[in-house]
């Protein structure tokens, strides 16, 4: 995340349609995963601006790591949440720590994206969950993933690949934010093309592009409801992001050959 973007990422994190539909839907897949289960440790890798740790904390004790340092700084002068600065590929933990170990659209932004998966299933416990959303396609790449650093983005078949079946399995997966789909398609191609036009036009993110509240409002609504689906199990067969529920096994795995 570029210097000069993390002020209006704390916004946009609390206020756009995009960032409180997410929030909804992970919410209701962690507290399926948790229900009654009483307090739990949760590691948010990733944290950002302090949005999804917040939400986090309705399930138990949550710790909070990011690698930018303003933006450890800012949320920590501003709500005291205690947030650790450092790095997915080198977590500041020991092994067999956390119940539920999550990282919200951050395995894009590192190259060493298996030291990354890698590194969140160390620290959790055996029985216990990672919980990991990625964007997806090359083809939907665009200034929104220059302007947030992102290395990458994934189809399932490769994000999948990240895993290891070893000693974990998949507990659920699915793409989603399926419905807006061929809509931002079609505004990625659009928007890249006037870029093309206009080159000396500053990178801007997707988030901050649609302002208009009636709009808003609708596309929030629109991806909103995909929790309705998810939560019941149900999966997109596509979608402009993806995630991945793991679960740690108690003991190791022996695959037959």
């Amino acid at each position: 995340m570029q210097t000069e973007y993390y002020k209006e990422y704390y916004t946009l994190e609390r206020t756009n349609w995009w960032f409180l539909a997410r929030k909804k839907i992970l919410q209701d897949q962690v507290a399926k995963l948790f229900a009654g289960a009483g307090t739990i440790r949760i590691l948010n890798v990733g944290a950002a601006l302090g949005a999804s740790s917040i939400m986090l904390q309705e399930f138990g004790e949550v710790t909070s790591l990011e690698y930018n340092k303003e933006c450890c700084d800012f949320v920590n002068q501003q709500f005291g949440l205690g947030f650790i600065q450092g790095s997915i590929t080198a977590l500041p933990f020991s092994d067999n720590e956390f119940d539920l170990v999550c990282a919200f659209d951050v395995v894009e932004h590192v190259q060493e994206d298996l030291l990354a998966i890698s590194e969140l299933h160390r620290v959790c416990k055996p029985g216990g969950y990672t919980f990991t959303t990625v964007p997806t396609f090359k083809m939907l790449w665009s200034e929104h993933d220059v302007i947030n650093e992102h290395v990458r983005r994934y189809t399932m078949r490769n994000y999948l690949a990240l895993f290891d079946r070893k000693s974990s399995s998949i507990h659920f997966k699915s793409y989603f934010n399926f419905f807006l789909f061929p809509f931002v398609f079609v505004f990625r191609i659009l928007s890249s093309i006037l870029k093309g036009k206009d080159q000396k036009k500053a990178p801007r993110s997707d988030n901050s592009k649609i302002s208009n509240g009636f709009l808003s409002k609708i596309l929030y609504r629109i991806f909103r409801n995909e929790t309705f689906f998810l939560k019941n199990g149900l999966k997109f067969p596509v979608g402009i992001s993806l995630m991945v529920i793991s679960k740690k096994s108690q003991k190791p795995l022996h695959l037959e050959s």
